[in-house]
Formats: structure tokens, sequence, C-alpha cells
């Protein structure tokens, strides 16, 4: 048995004893612990040991009120944990248009500033699924962009997960499973200086915590209150960009054609297509159409219509 994780298991009962604490107490205890396991095995540096503490710290105090800062380290988090499930397309082009366009439409919402700033990624599954990590990390997979057949769809997809991140729905989600979310960052905090074994390990250890701190945005969704807040904060970045917020029905028709039920996609982790396009479709009731100038299809083929 590894070291550390012999360590931590020898610390276990004390770790699960805190649990009586208060919510802050628990966590930062729970920092201490694992910075003090880490740094005591070797494996940590005092810089990472204190970057444990610190994740720790940023989760227990999210029953308080929340620092840009802290929802900075807790999505940074959740980031790992989609890279780790999906692999980023390796498409520059595609990836900064998509970055552009996001940036864009990021300053035109009621968030158009972070503490880590909005970054966007493509991920290179066929899944047609989009996921936005607290802080402004957003993703979108390959299969969502095939669904879309314009610049103006595309914007509708980033507009409606900027959405989220501006609501703060994915911290509202961590905010459920106190402990689990606490046990994750301070596992992926640590292994980062670990190997595939050793971090295998570790999380086994911190009783395999890592998917429940993306849980909900991953597999069971958020509530349709939610969803329906995200659309409406869509809408409006859309028309303020000069977008047009039809758009939304339109990729929404079409992602419909090709969702799988029970699959591991948007239908698993939103409600379904028709009743969202109900609800947009009464948020914008009879504003006018937005036509797309020339060459906006034409940076939108060249960038994504061959990917």
């Amino acid at each position: 048995m590894k070291p550390l994780v012999r360590q931590i298991i020898n610390l276990l009962p004390a770790v699960l004893a805190l649990v009586i604490l208060p919510a802050c107490q628990t966590m930062d205890a729970i920092s201490e612990v694992g910075a003090a396991v880490g740094q005591g095995a070797g494996v940590l540096t005092p810089q990472q040991a204190q970057s444990v503490k610190k994740a720790g710290s940023a989760v227990g105090k999210t029953f308080d009120s929340i620092t840009p800062e802290q929802e900075y380290y807790i999505g940074r988090t959740v980031g790992a944990v989609v890279i780790n499930q999906y692999k980023p397309l390796a498409n520059e082009e595609a990836n900064h248009y998509l970055n552009v366009l996001g940036q864009t439409l990021a300053q035109f919402s009621d968030k158009p500033e972070t503490f880590g700033g909005y970054h966007f990624l493509i991920m290179e599954t066929e899944e047609i699924n989009a996921f936005s990590a607290p802080g402004g990390l957003v993703f979108i997979s390959r299969g969502m962009l095939k669904c879309c057949k314009s610049e103006d769809a595309v914007a509708a997809v980033l507009a409606h997960e900027i959405g989220h991140v501006e609501k703060q729905h994915g911290l509202q989600a961590i905010k459920k499973s106190r402990i689990t979310s606490a046990l994750t960052i301070l596992a992926v905090e640590s292994g980062k200086s670990l190997g595939g074994e050793d971090l295998a390990q570790l999380t086994e250890a911190f009783e395999g915590s890592i998917g429940d701190i993306t849980s909900t945005m991953m597999n069971s969704g958020y509530a349709r209150g939610f969803e329906r807040q995200a659309d409406q904060a869509a809408v409006t970045t859309l028309q303020r960009a000069g977008y047009d917020p039809r758009a939304l029905v339109s990729m929404l028709t079409e992602m419909k054609k090709y969702l799988k039920p029970g699959g591991r996609d948007f239908a698993k982790t939103h409600p379904a297509p028709d009743d969202r396009i109900a609800d947009v479709e009464k948020m914008i009731g009879a504003a006018a159409a937005v036509p797309a100038p020339v060459a906006r299809q034409a940076r939108f083929a060249q960038a994504v219509g061959k990917i």
C-alpha cells in the first residue's frame, strides 16, 4: 500500500468525526488533514499543501458568502473533472473561434467578468451536450456543434451556459453535497502531483467522491426552473449582442432530431426540448427576427463547419 494512502486511511476515522463540527470548521479541519498528510508523505510541496488548504476553505465558506476567488478554485476543480472525462478537441481554429464568440457574448451578460475570466473549450465527443463550471469555464461537445447550423445557434448554446454561470447554478449544486465536495477538491488538488494509480487509490480512500461534485451538472441535470432561468438569460444576452434569440429555438429543434432516450447527453441533463421551446417562444414574444450578416455565416462555416 502506498505511504500516502496508508496515512489517509489511518486518519479517516478522525476525518469522519469532523462532520459534527459546524460547516466551515469541518472544511477547514479536513483541509488541514489533507495538507498535512500530503506534505508529510513527501508528495506535496509547501505551496501545494497551501493550495489544498485554500480549496477546502473555499468549499467550507460556500455556506456563508462565496467570493469570486473561491468560486474560481471550485470551478477549476470541476473543469478538471470534465477534461478528465472528455478529451479536448485538437482544433486550434475552432477553439479560438469559440472563445472569441463566447467572450463577446459574456460582455453582454449580467456577469461580464469572473475572477479567472471566461474560457470556452470544445470536447471531443459525439455526445450532444454542453456544461458550465462555476467561475466561467464553458464546455461544448463536438456533437452539439454539429447540431448548430449557424453562428447564431452556437451563440445560443454559449449564452445559455453563460446564463448558468451568471446565476451561479453550478455553485448552488455544489452546496448540496458539503462533505463530498470538500473531499473531492482535496483529492484533485493533492492528486496533481500523483500518477494515475496513486490518484485512483487516493480518490477511493476519500470515498470515490470526484463524481459527486459534478453529478448535478453532468448526470442528473439542473431543475427545470434553473434551465428556464438560463434560457431567459440567454435570450437577453443574445438580444443585447445583436444575435437572433430564435436561434435558441432552432438549435433545440435541430438537436431534438439526434437525441437518444436514455443516452449520456443533453436528454439526460436537460428538460425535453419541446418544453424548453415552448418556454423560449414565450420569452421572445413578438420580437422581430434579426437577420444574420453574410460574414457571420462565413466565419462560422470556416471555423466549425467541418469539425
